[in-house]
């Protein structure tokens, strides 16, 4: 069980590999667009819920289905498994299942938008006073549901120590943690990729490199306004609600790639000076995945990328992500660039392998069946 199928990130990454630790399980989710996923889980049996049902533009506008949302995956029928395994960023975990099913539900996220991010994600709504009104009751509301969803499963896997943090916090649950994957199969010794099929414009020879959804929450708009003033290219690979805005304030030396496939994506990091990352975020697979191609990371000073980037060794590490703030980071990686080994960041990536998580999580599945039948 999957929140939505309709576009491909950190979160469809971990699927993927659950899914091929459970070839024949069939995979639930709240809304499936074939098209956004470009072929992914194509082979795989797929049951959308009710919202599956409603006009497309509603669809693409999620947080016009938000009253709705909370139903959708509690009308499931699931009462022919014995074992769930829900990815949850959000809904997943709300599932109903019988008394003698075990659900067991890998947390991205707890919600942060009615929870730690409540009041940041409000004010992005320019809204009048009876509309801001209305907001805080669906989130409210949703909070409450959100808690009570949170007891549903039996076990819960936190993706990070910061995340079992805040499970525990906001839900009063204990998790037990497993890093997610990163594909390791790119990194064999000789292996080459051919070059990017969209060939950035300008000299971008020598770029920064930013691998994200283009979503408000990832704070984009802060590097862009760094990169603005610094006059450095910088390569921005994803696509989301937030490109038009994004392109919109960029210079020059800012090129989009937009979506770009998997081998292709690895040559776009191995070809990066470092990569940016100015966000809170519970683990961050991209982080990782340039790491595993020896490229050093500059990252916000919270969240999950404290539990992978080795300070002085793997990268840096800013204190905001106030434009002023990422410049000066840059400024201090620039000055120490030539002192950092690339074979160090590539052997700390592979410590969240493919592997690794497929071990752990089969490990830890079949001591909680042992518990769970004894």
């Amino acid at each position: 069980m999957h929140d939505f199928l309709d576009q491909y990130g950190g979160a469809e990454r971990v699927l993927e590999v659950i899914a091929e630790m459970f070839p024949e399980a069939p995979i639930f989710t709240l809304l499936y667009d074939a098209e956004k996923m470009r072929g992914k889980f194509a082979d795989r049996e797929i049951q959308t819920s009710f919202l599956q049902k409603f006009p497309k533009f509603l669809r693409k506008r999620k947080k016009w289905l938000l009253p709705f949302i909370p139903t959708a995956p509690e009308t499931f029928n699931l009462r022919d498994y014995d074992l769930i395994i829900s990815s949850s960023g959000a809904w997943s975990k709300g599932i109903v299942t019988r008394l003698d099913t075990i659900h067991i539900s890998y947390i991205h996220s707890p919600m942060r938008f009615v929870w730690d991010a409540n009041e940041d994600y409000l004010k992005q709504k320019e809204s009048g006073k009876g509309i801001g009104f209305l907001a805080r009751l669906i989130l409210n509301y949703i909070r409450i549901w959100d808690k009570a969803a949170s007891d549903r499963p039996d076990y819960l896997i936190a993706n990070s120590k910061y995340t079992e943090q805040r499970i525990e916090k906001y839900y009063s649950r204990r998790s037990h943690v497993i890093y997610p994957p990163v594909n390791t199969e790119y990194l064999s010794e000789g292996s080459t990729f051919g070059k990017p099929k969209v060939e950035p414009s300008g000299d971008l020879q020598r770029y920064f490199l930013v691998v994200s959804r283009l979503s408000a929450y990832k704070k984009i708009d802060k590097i862009i306004e760094a990169f603005n003033k610094m006059k450095l290219p910088l390569l921005i690979v994803g696509e989301g609600e937030e490109e038009k805005k994004l392109k919109e304030i960029a210079e020059k030396n800012v090129s989009f790639l937009g979506f770009q496939g998997e081998e292709n994506l690895q040559q776009i990091y191995a070809d990066a000076r470092a990569f940016i990352f100015a966000v809170e975020d519970d683990f961050g697979i991209a982080p990782v995945e340039a790491m595993l191609q020896g490229v050093p990371i500059l990252a916000l000073r919270k969240g999950g990328v404290l539990e992978t980037v080795i300070e002085g060794k793997t990268g840096e590490f800013f204190d905001s992500n106030e434009p002023e703030i990422i410049a000066d980071c840059v400024r201090r990686f620039t000055e120490k660039e030539k002192s950092y080994d690339k074979e160090f960041i590539k052997n700390r990536a592979r410590e969240f392998g493919k592997e690794r998580f497929m071990r752990e999580f089969n490990d830890l599945l079949c001591k909680l069946l042992d518990t769970k039948n004894n």
